[in-house]
């Protein structure tokens, strides 16, 4: 007889911090919520992903009776400081197409209920944080994010993994509601640097920091340069600030390093992605960071420079003035203006001068631009 007890033990086995399950019902009221703002998510359907079609389980798996929740943690290691202040901490250690870690461990705990004659599937379109507090696992944060109730320390560096199965097994008490206290005062909404929290469990994903590094259209909005500060690829901001992810920013310190993270390092520099070619992206970015494929490389490049010049730092114009007159992309040379113009200094006024007197129709407005910012500056 395969009991839950069954599914708890080879969860810990395997190493996922907590396991959960819930019945197979359909997510009515989160299907009402995408519709609800359906405009804010236009651009996920457009990419062919239907969310919609996710939130009933019966559409997934014919005949599904249950749903586990494996619960499984990305904030276990220490990542270099100079991988944290520019990239997402869920990304630095993203196995899905290496297939060398999380993802070893869901296909063996698939392999272990299929053994048992349970058909299983993994649909990336069902809501996974909602299904892991219907299982129990833990409450939803203002920032929309999903909270442990025994992994780390009660944080959000977690990764809801939801398999629907066609058993039933005992499931938990729901915990489908935010467990923010009182006293935060709302630190993650009023801390979004973009505006793209617009209330308790309410994200416009269009003013995103994550969406913008890596799905905004065209060149990045001025409006929104400044405020997406020195991300590259993803944000925690809201994760950073927020006072129940405190406990386990405070062992941060001692965890042991990724190793694998600090081996990417090297490769990862600001002026490493902004000159890079194809071959040096698809050798050493896209196994780790692949939802900007390598005809976008463009934005990678826009993101560093931007980066760079929020950084404020002198010894980045260099590199800004090369790509500025040597990439062929005209938003990352636009972007390399924009920063030379917000780091400032004789250097940058020097480089954006030449490139104004070159009268480049393409980029007069945003070097004219740069050089009015630099004025201002003094």
């Amino acid at each position: 007889m395969f009991t839950r007890k069954d599914l708890e033990e080879k969860a810990m086995e395997l190493g996922f911090a907590d396991i959960g399950v819930c019945d197979a019902s359909p997510f009515e009221t989160h299907a009402e919520i995408l519709e609800e703002r359906k405009s804010y998510y236009d651009w996920v359907y457009k990419l062919g992903l239907d969310l919609s079609a996710g939130t009933d389980p019966a559409t997934i798996l014919p005949g599904a009776r249950s749903i586990i929740v494996l619960l499984g943690h990305y904030f276990d290691t220490g990542f270099p400081p100079e991988m944290e202040n520019h990239f997402g901490r869920c990304y630095l250690d993203d196995d899905r197409v290496t297939k060398d870690g999380l993802s070893r461990k869901i296909k063996a705990f698939r392999t272990f209920l299929g053994e048992a004659g349970i058909q299983t599937k993994v649909p990336f379109n069902l809501p996974h944080r909602v299904a892991a507090a219907r299982a129990g696992l833990g409450t939803f944060g203002k920032n929309c994010l999903f909270y442990a109730n025994r992994a780390v320390a009660g944080g959000s560096w977690t990764l809801p993994i939801a398999i629907v199965v066609d058993a039933e097994f005992e499931t938990d008490q729901p915990t489908v509601e935010i467990g923010c206290p009182d006293w935060c005062r709302n630190a993650c909404l009023v801390a979004c640097p973009t505006g793209a929290l617009r209330g308790p469990r309410k994200i416009d994903p269009r003013r995103c920091i994550s969406y913008l590094t890596y799905f905004g259209e065209d060149i990045t909005p001025e409006e929104f340069r400044e405020p997406m500060g020195l991300w590259v690829y993803g944000c925690d901001h809201c994760q950073n600030v927020c006072p129940r992810n405190r406990p386990w920013l405070a062992r941060s310190g001692s965890l042991p390093v990724n190793e694998k993270v600090a081996g990417m390092a090297p490769y990862f520099s600001l002026p490493a992605l902004l000159h890079m070619d194809v071959p040096y992206f698809e050798a050493h970015i896209q196994p780790h960071m692949f939802y900007m494929p390598s005809t976008e490389l463009w934005r990678w490049k826009m993101n560093a420079a931007r980066a760079m010049g929020n950084t404020l730092d002198p010894s980045y114009i260099v590199d800004l003035d090369k790509a500025m007159n040597g990439e062929p992309d005209e938003r990352v040379r636009k972007m390399c203006a924009w920063a030379l113009g917000r780091i400032g200094g004789k250097q940058a006024k020097d480089a954006l001068e030449k490139q104004m007197r070159k009268k480049d129709p393409v980029m007069d407005h945003e070097v004219k631009q740069a050089l009015i910012r630099l004025e201002s500056m003094g």
